[in-house]
């Protein structure tokens, strides 16, 4: 693994925030190259698959980037088979299903976020309204779903038959381990779309790590930890231990770390590098990152081995899962 020097990477990364308007449009000028290219699609998990292709359909249509995630994004949130997002996603300790979720456009540096959403299935329909409709950009618990509901949104119960099952099984064993990370009931739906002509969104939704404590929220509706985007350096989102990964805002870093030249493959090492260095516990940890930039370069990585990442890619009307790269 390469050295990397903590005060370097910290100034290296401060500097890139405070770039004038003029550094950036000199660095978003290729981006135009892709503009023949099309849309270009990128998300986590093989369940990104479907989310891909939904949002390409929506795009063929007519509709907007912030369309075509949101869109791709509710498909993962109505699969009930998805234990992790949206409707059937596995409750916390009190049997409640808890939803996070975010979006955010690299146009405008606009973001809508709701967390500790209850009842409601399509989290980030919901982050939407918050962006467009109102001046604020997070809302979160009994506010959110009040909100949800002036907005026309409809209640349901959000556990299926098999999700309460789940809970019922955990909470009778009297052995069971509460707050537990794993590879199967913790993953998001982390989203990136770009244009072809350099313009970015991202998304991200979850419900949050099975059996968690009531009020918990992680890194998938913070901007800048689950989800960025700058139409100017490119776009990120990350998935796995959350409660982790937004100390390091991983997705930000991801962007900036763009914006002074790294690649997307490139910049999604080098953050998990990172992560490894100044904090050697994360090297156990599922962290797993996507980028793009505005030119539609993609990258992908895992930290490590053991928690491998599959993320979905849909580009020229080809729509496939491919393996991240594991960094350690």
């Amino acid at each position: 693994m390469d050295p990397i020097d903590r005060r370097r990477f910290i100034a290296s990364a401060a500097g890139t925030a405070a770039l004038s308007a003029l550094d950036l449009a000199q660095a978003a000028e290729p981006a135009q190259a892709a503009a023949s290219a099309g849309p270009i699609l990128l998300a986590t998990w093989p369940h990104g698959k479907p989310a891909n292709e939904k949002a390409a359909e929506v795009m063929a249509a007519g509709g907007s980037l912030l369309d075509a995630v949101e869109k791709g994004i509710n498909v993962v949130e109505d699969d009930p088979k998805i234990q992790s997002v949206g409707y059937g996603g596995l409750p916390n300790v009190d049997g409640e299903v808890e939803l996070d979720a975010g979006i955010m456009s690299g146009t405008t540096h606009r973001i809508g976020a709701v967390v500790n959403l209850h009842q409601i299935k399509n989290p980030i329909s919901v982050a939407r309204k918050v962006m467009e409709k109102t001046r604020h950009s997070t809302m979160a618990g009994e506010g959110a779903l009040r909100f949800a509901l002036a907005e026309g949104f409809t209640p349901m119960q959000l556990l299926t038959p098999q999700s309460l099952q789940a809970w019922l099984d955990w909470k009778n064993d009297p052995h069971h381990v509460t707050y537990w990370l794993d590879a199967e009931h913790h993953d998001t739906i982390g989203m990136i779309a770009n244009d072809g002509r350099g313009h970015l969104v991202a998304g991200c939704s979850t419900s949050g790590i099975a059996w968690k404590i009531p009020g918990r929220v992680a890194d998938s509706p913070l901007v800048g930890s689950g989800y960025y985007a700058d139409d100017h350096a490119g776009a990120a989102s990350a998935t796995g231990d959350g409660d982790a990964m937004q100390c390091y805002v991983t997705s930000f870093q991801i962007v900036m770390l763009m914006a002074q030249g790294r690649t997307p493959q490139q910049a999604c090492e080098e953050c998990l590098r990172y992560m490894a260095t100044t904090s050697p516990a994360t090297r156990t940890i599922q962290a797993c990152v996507i980028a793009m930039n505005p030119r539609g370069d993609v990258g992908a990585a895992s930290m490590n081995a053991k928690y491998p990442l599959q993320y979905a890619l849909w580009r020229n009307g080809k729509s496939e899962i491919l393996d991240a790269k594991p960094v350690l």
